[in-house]
């Protein structure tokens, strides 16, 4: 059904988070992560889910990642400024700004979100 909240990701916090980086750190580095991860403040460099985990990454209104994104699922609702790898699902949600390519399985785009790149459908193996 057109609008149905069944399959979506959650922007509002309602998945498991285990890790949460609140709006006052500022991350200088990658950073490697499993499970819920929670993004409200700055990070530069790489963000990657480990190998295998069925991770989430949270990117919130007013976070900012500068640098590649590699998780299975994520949600963006902060700005970007590098690519995203996803191997199931994304959301960009009407606040999402990102310059960069987004290389998705399955794409979910509010009105609103602004891709300063191209879209890449993966496909399934």
């Amino acid at each position: 059904m057109l609008g149905s909240k069944k399959n979506k990701l959650s922007a509002n916090g309602t998945d498991r988070i285990e890790t949460l980086i609140g709006p006052q750190v500022v991350i200088r580095g990658d950073l490697q992560f499993s499970g819920g991860l929670y993004i409200e403040g700055k990070v530069y460099g790489k963000v990657i889910a480990g190998e295998g985990a069925d991770s989430l990454l949270t990117l919130a209104p007013g976070g900012l990642i500068e640098g590649a994104i590699q998780a299975p699922k994520a949600v963006i609702s902060g700005q970007l400024l590098g690519d995203l790898h996803s191997s199931e699902r994304v959301e960009l949600t009407e606040t999402a700004r990102i310059q960069g390519n987004v290389h998705y399985r399955l794409l979910e785009i509010t009105a609103g979100a602004a891709v300063s790149g191209q879209l890449i459908h993966d496909q399934a193996v």
